[in-house]
């Protein structure tokens, strides 16, 4: 490394999960820069250091979103120069950044379905009348309710192998509910699904299934690792849209344009997801009323993210 080749400085939170993707987005980087020296910095986040209440508390004592409290000191980092690639699990970060900030990238995007684990196999249909499952997700909570209306969301904070073992040892919770992505990159689960209801690895006495995506919808982002960078910061920027997977961010265009219209934060009760085939975006979503009741859901075809994240808003609106 000469002095005309300063490190990349990569920011992440300190969870075991953030770190396996920082770790995939040091890699990255190190295959297309070959020449630069990659430094991480391991920032500790507000929703990090408070897990003795929900979400939402923390973020109205903060007087933030609900996710915002994992981004905050991260994008404080960046905006100071500590750091000059923040790495974030895409859900997490708002659809509409502080003019300092731009989304410059995304990795290629791992799959996005919600997964239910239970200390027994059978899935949704095997929860027994009035079962307690955890959650910290809003979306979650609503669509659990929705397809089974007689058992009780709890919630449940943590980083993923906590609120495993939690479920695994504690009795409070017949289940939980958790994103395939964070299994797989942790390896409690494999990539290809061995089964119709699988053992979670390392863990013993817990069962996953995998939720089909038509019918319990993910978070916009779902699976997917989002690179921010300053607004001004031309060199960061290259960097990480340099290891950016185009069709993943087709996707989250589409994706985090329809919650931008919808003006949905992550405490909004909204599930979308979407495929690509060739040239073509397929767009769905499922909206809940903020004060209950039955959602309202829609689909829509064509190339273009933006012009398909319109369509689905009017046909909801």
């Amino acid at each position: 490394m000469t002095e005309s080749s300063p490190p990349i400085i990569v920011g992440t939170r300190g969870s075991e999960l953030a770190l396996v993707q920082a770790t995939a987005t040091e890699a990255a980087l190190a295959a297309a820069f070959p020449d630069r020296k990659i430094i991480r910095k391991v920032i500790k986040t507000t929703g990090d250091r408070r897990t003795d209440v929900s979400l939402s508390e923390v973020a109205k004592a903060e007087g933030t979103f609900d996710k915002g409290v994992f981004i905050k000191e991260i994008e404080e980092a960046l905006t100071a120069g500590e750091i000059d690639i923040a790495v974030h699990s895409l859900k997490d970060l708002p659809t509409v950044l502080g003019a300092q900030y731009v989304l410059a990238a995304v990795l290629e995007r791992a799959p996005i379905r919600d997964v239910l684990v239970m200390r027994q196999p059978g899935g949704l249909a095997a929860l027994p009348v009035g079962a307690n499952v955890g959650t910290s997700s809003v979306r979650r909570a609503k669509q659990i309710q929705w397809l089974r209306p007689d058992v009780q969301v709890t919630d449940l904070r943590g980083n993923v192998p906590t609120r495993l073992r939690k479920l695994a040892e504690d009795g409070n919770h017949d289940a939980i509910l958790l994103a395939e992505a964070g299994l797989l990159r942790l390896g409690f689960i494999p990539t290809e699904a061995t089964g119709e209801f699988e053992e979670v690895t390392g863990i013993s006495g817990l069962f996953v299934t995998r939720l089909d995506e038509s019918e319990f919808f993910p978070a916009a982002g779902q699976g997917a690792i989002g690179l921010e960078v300053r607004a001004g910061d031309a060199p960061s920027r290259v960097f990480a849209e340099s290891i950016g997977h185009r069709e993943t961010w087709l996707r989250i265009s589409a994706e985090r344009e329809f919650l931008r219209l919808l003006d949905g934060g992550c405490h909004t009760p909204v599930g979308v997801y979407s495929s690509i085939s060739g040239d073509e975006i397929l767009l769905k979503a499922r909206v809940f009323p903020e004060a209950g009741g039955t959602p309202t859901s829609g689909e829509v075809r064509g190339t273009d993210p933006f012009t398909l994240a319109l369509e689905l808003f009017n046909s909801l609106s």
